[in-house]
Formats: C-alpha cells, structure tokens, sequence
C-alpha cells in the first residue's frame, strides 16, 4: 500500500511537468512550422493543434525552395494526414484499359467545336496554331486540358517535389504514424471518366486555355506566390484556376466527395491529443467555402497568413 502511494505522489508530481513538456512541443512545432517557405496555418482545441500545410503540385525539383524547416515541424508531430489515396483492384485496370479509347477521344463524328463555345473555340485554335497534327481537334476534353497545362502553361508532370513529397519522406524516415484523410474506389474513378458527358470538361478547357495564353511565365509565377505565401494570388493564377477546374477537382461528382473527406478528417484530428500535420492540396485549404472558411465559421482562431482575396474599397 505504501508503495502505490508513492507512485501515485510522484505520478501527480510528475503531470505538470510532463504537461509543461508537451506546450513546450506544439509551440516549437508551430514556430518551426511557420519558417517553412509554403502557406501554413495553426488551428488549436483543447490540447489539440492541427497544422494545415498548404501543398501546390507541379513544383519543379530544380526550383529551389528551403524545405527545412517543414521538415523538422514533420518529424516533431504526433501524426501526419496526407490526401485521399485511389485504390484499383486488377479488375478496374482492365477496364480502363479496355475503354482507353472511349476515355481519349471525344465521340465520333465530334469536334472540340461541338462543346466550346465559338469565342473559347477560337482561343483554342490559337494557342494550337503551330501544332502539325490536328489530332487535338478530337481528343478528349479531359486529355486536352492536361496537354494545354503541362505544354503550353508549363505545369511539370515529371520530376517534382512539393511539400507532401518532403513530408512523406521525413514520416518514412522517422516511423511517424500517416494516414490517407480518404479513399476514392477505382470503379468510381473508372465509371466517371467514361461515363462524364464530354461538356462536363467545357469549363475546364475555358480555363486551361487562360493559362496556356500565359504560358510558362504563369506557372513560375504561381510557384514563386506560393513560396511568398501569397495565398490568395495564388488562387487566381490562371493555372491554379484551371487545376480547381479540371478533373478531378471540378468534377461534379468525385470532387464533392474529396472535399467531404477533408472536412470530416479535420475535425477528427482536432479531437485528437497532441500535434496533428495535415498536408493539403492548397485549393482545399484556401477556396471560398473550403476548409479555412468553415473553420473561421465554427469560431476557431486561425493563425496563418491570409487566405482571401482583399475586398474592393467601396467609393
């Protein structure tokens, strides 16, 4: 008996100290986090804090940007969320496979001409001018949205590395728990892509070619916003415009269902003790009505630089 009181003493002795230690964490967490050249935003309950690291893709490896410090936030958090993960049993692949030819090109006997309209049509002969086939004229509205932003807007498809690649590798290292904030099915994915009505991707070819009128000048400048954490110039550039339009984040169907998970997944980790890291596509975090919104609509003080676009002045 004697003995167990002890232990209970020192065990009370001991919780301030132990609680002091974990403040002393997040806070160092936070500070660190908030050197990293990328947007970063600070949300606490409780003895909950959640870090949103705002992610942007296509960032060349030879773009140099000072990932240091995101990568000692990452190594001193409890757990780190990453997107959603697609998962592909051996029969969705053959599926897709199968109908590749469905998915790449528009239906017989149609143009681009029969889903543009003539003004967006006309901007698109334009920016295709030099090209020696016209082979584009029948391509998918999908297809042709990735070309007109990896080769004309300068979005790099290959070699990159952007804040959930340097935080993925720092979790691998270090042993830290990770887990996807979802999951999208491949039948999903397949069925929606073969069976979206071509004018679906209208919009999205609009605003993909915005940003190849740009070109790579638009894609440079993007990055270079972000790492300025100019947030809300960062949603405006035409590219960025175009991803959030394109699939699948303008998709009517699939893009509602990752933007769900995103939100449920955020309030699960503010119910979670300790520091939380959560690396998000940017346009999730910092879109009218995205996740930054709806926490400032549930009361929580955000710290971080601002999101929205400043308000004209009223005369």
């Amino acid at each position: 008996m004697k003995r167990l009181v002890i232990v209970v003493a020192l065990a009370l002795l001991a919780a301030p100290a132990l609680a002091q230690e974990q403040v002393s964490t997040v806070d160092e967490v936070v500070v660190t986090a908030r050197r990293a050249e990328a947007p970063i935003w600070q949300v606490s309950r409780g003895d909950s804090t959640l870090i949103l690291v705002g992610a942007i893709g296509g960032v060349p490896r030879e773009v140099e940007w000072r990932p240091d410090a995101l990568e000692a936030a990452a190594r001193r958090a409890q757990r780190i969320l990453f997107p959603q993960e697609g998962r592909a049993s051996v029969g969705d692949v053959l599926r897709l496979i199968w109908r590749i030819r469905t998915i790449a090109s528009l239906p017989k006997g149609t143009t681009t001409a029969d889903y543009l309209s003539p003004d967006v049509q006309a901007r698109l002969e334009a920016v295709m001018a030099n090209q020696r086939s016209d082979s584009w004229r029948t391509d998918s509205l999908v297809i042709l949205s990735m070309d007109l932003m990896s080769d004309r807007a300068g979005y790099e498809r290959g070699r990159t590395r952007n804040a959930t690649d340097v935080v993925r590798k720092v979790a691998r290292e270090a042993r830290i728990p990770v887990r996807p904030v979802g999951t999208v099915r491949g039948d999903e994915i397949v069925d929606n892509l073969i069976t979206a009505p071509p004018a679906t991707y209208a919009p999205c070819v609009e605003a993909a070619v915005a940003a190849a009128e740009v070109g790579p000048a638009g894609a440079a400048a993007r990055i270079a916003d972000w790492r300025a954490r100019r947030v809300s110039q960062v949603m405006e550039q035409p590219l960025e415009r175009a991803l959030g339009l394109c699939w699948p984040w303008g998709d009517p169907e699939i893009a509602p269902q990752l933007r769900r998970q995103w939100a449920e997944a955020v309030q699960t980790a503010l119910g979670e003790p300790g520091v939380t890291m959560a690396v998000a596509q940017l346009r999730v975090l910092a879109e009218p009505g995205g996740v930054l919104d709806a926490l400032q609509a549930q009361g929580y003080e955000i710290e971080g630089p601002d999101w929205k676009a400043a308000e004209p002045a009223a005369r």
